[in-house]
């Protein structure tokens, strides 16, 4: 039987920014829990960082499914380093390393058997879209009868972090301009389908500037999207800002957190722009639709479903179809409140 009281316990979540960020509720459910254990978090070496910093996490630090087989076979021939270990996702090289290095693990159930006689918890996964993503993962602690711990997601920005925000803003922005409009207008190309047409954003940011004339917008992504990004910022001029494709994770965590308003689709981003207590606009496709993705217990987000959302919208929908003023009547809300 696994102790009552671990105290070390190794969370493993290798995703993206979206899905690492949602384990988040999980991990601060077993902190709660069993507030004397030292918890430690593995991700994707590309995508971890945005679990620094937690207060209730001591250590942050990379692994692959490639690098995985490699590691932990010291553990495996002395002492585990970890009495309890928790696995997300369906990578087998990643269970087998949790089980190398900790007495119990607890994981989804794996397509090898003999990998799931040795759990101490093999987790059933739920039907497709059965639950909101957040309690999906919260099925892995759930199996140890965790209390939860809230539900919404969990980031920590650094005082150096917050001032570094602080001067880049006024390096790069006017002091007489404002509201600050953050805009995420593309999710990552595998997922093409939640994007809301550039042509429905150029629009909505000239009836934004008609409304507040000095209003001005940061342009948030990667480089996979900087096609779209350039679009935007050729229209909007003067009154965009563009950081795509320039900035960290954590850096632009931090720019996000000095926004007034916040309008993008769902993506990894849009989760972490929901940490911060901002209004939020966020439009969702309705083979993704909000109730089973977007934010959890936070106190503005204004959420925007693609009219067709339900069980049987496809991802041929077009995002089109979510229109203008939809999105335009929610921005007034957001900033009126």
């Amino acid at each position: 039987m696994m102790p009552l009281e671990p105290r070390r316990i190794l969370a493993i979540t290798v995703s993206r920014i979206g899905d690492t960020l949602l384990t988040t509720p999980a991990i601060r459910a077993m902190a709660q829990r069993w507030p004397q254990a030292e918890i430690d978090c593995c991700g994707h070496p590309n995508r971890v960082e945005v679990l620094e910093h937690l207060p209730f996490v001591r250590h942050v630090g990379p692994i692959s499914k490639k690098s995985a087989p490699w590691r932990g076979w010291m553990a495996r021939c002395t002492q585990p380093q970890y009495d309890l270990a928790l696995v997300w996702g369906y990578d087998e090289a990643l269970v087998a390393y949790a089980l190398r290095v900790s007495r119990h693990v607890v994981a989804h159930r794996q397509r090898d058997p003999r990998l799931n006689a040795r759990l101490y918890r093999a987790v059933d996964t739920p039907p497709f879209q059965s639950a909101h993503a957040v309690h999906l993962n919260l099925a892995l602690t759930d199996a140890l009868d965790t209390p939860h711990a809230g539900l919404r997601l969990s980031y920590c920005m650094t005082d150096a972090e917050a001032a570094w925000a602080q001067q880049r803003l006024r390096q790069d922005i006017p002091l007489d301009v404002g509201p600050l409009i953050g805009l995420q207008v593309a999710s990552f190309p595998t997922k093409a389908y939640r994007d809301w047409p550039v042509a429905h954003f150029i629009e909505l940011c000239a009836q934004i500037r008609a409304q507040w004339p000095q209003a001005h917008f940061l342009i948030f992504g990667g480089s996979e999207e900087k096609d779209k990004t350039a679009a935007m910022m050729a229209n909007l001029g003067g009154a965009a800002t563009l950081y795509a494709g320039q900035l960290s994770l954590r850096q632009t965590a931090a720019l996000m957190s000095g926004l007034d308003a916040y309008i993008g689709v769902d993506t990894g981003p849009t989760h972490l722009m929901s940490t911060f207590d901002i209004p939020l606009i966020a439009l969702y496709h309705g083979y993704s639709r909000s109730e089973l993705i977007a934010p959890l217990e936070h106190p503005c987000l204004y959420a925007i479903d693609h009219p067709r959302a339900g069980p049987t919208c496809t991802p041929e929908a077009p995002m089109a179809e979510i229109t203008v003023e939809r999105v335009w009547q929610a921005v007034r809300r957001a900033l009126g409140a």
